[in-house]
């Protein structure tokens, strides 16, 4: 299959997904506000789609990872019902098989926007800023934490300002106080795993990664910044 046919399957897939689940969600308010970073997602990928094509590695996270979101945006992620469909069509309770005591489709899919996320991210860093080494690894993963606690501060004010129980559908914290904090937690996780996993198939695969690696931490500009480089600008030479 060539790429332009491969990425063609994932946009229809996606499109008939997404237009699936456009019918009828559970609470056609909270899937509006659920879908707004999609679009702007989706828009993005467009755009640049032919000034910075990814690779196809990246496109199918991203595919997975939008695909389990349109899912839970259409029935609310705290009432995505896949315990029924466990029980009705694979024969066992998911619930029990992990003890769990709450719907938990919510956290798995933080869990997956660092495990499916970090990688494209990596890939833009790698491509576009090139860094190297330590960083190659170290940045996709903070970057990726940084915005799981970014998404947890918009939910929160988007909750605030639509109020009520649509607020509270939007936020589908279940009654769990720590909610954001474990769904942050979990997004690390991810995102930790998807950079182990690279890195090992680096080690394996990649002749010069110690050294690169260690390139990437050696110190290139030894005087400090701050007041130092300030001075410089403004053309006088800072106190030792």
């Amino acid at each position: 299959m060539t790429r332009k046919t491969y990425l063609t399957t994932l946009a229809v897939v996606y499109a008939v997904l997404w237009v699936a689940a456009a019918i009828a969600p559970l609470y056609r308010a909270d899937w509006l506000i659920e879908n707004i970073l999609v679009l702007v997602g989706v828009a993005v990928l467009v755009l640049t789609a032919k000034a910075f094509p990814l690779s196809r590695i990246s496109y199918t996270t991203l595919f997975v990872f939008m695909c389990l979101h349109t899912v839970g945006s259409h029935y609310t992620y705290a009432e995505v019902p896949y315990e029924t469909f466990a029980q009705n069509r694979l024969g066992f309770s998911i619930n029990d098989l992990f003890g769990w005591e709450r719907n938990n489709f919510d956290r798995f899919v933080h869990f997956c926007y660092g495990l499916l996320l970090a990688y494209p991210i990596r890939e833009v860093f790698l491509r576009i800023v090139a860094v190297r080494g330590f960083w190659g690894y170290f940045l996709p993963l903070d970057f990726t934490m940084s915005t799981s606690m970014l998404y947890e501060l918009i939910e929160w004010g988007a909750a605030n300002v639509v109020g009520g129980d649509l607020g509270m559908a939007y936020l589908g914290t279940q009654g769990d106080v720590w909610d954001a904090h474990k769904d942050m937690a979990l997004a690390s996780l991810g995102g930790l795993i998807a950079m182990t996993v690279t890195a090992c198939i680096n080690v394996i695969y990649q002749r010069d990664f110690a050294r690169e690696w260690a390139d990437s931490l050696r110190i290139r500009d030894r005087e400090p910044l701050g007041e130092v480089a300030l001075a410089k600008l403004r053309g006088k030479t800072a106190a030792p």
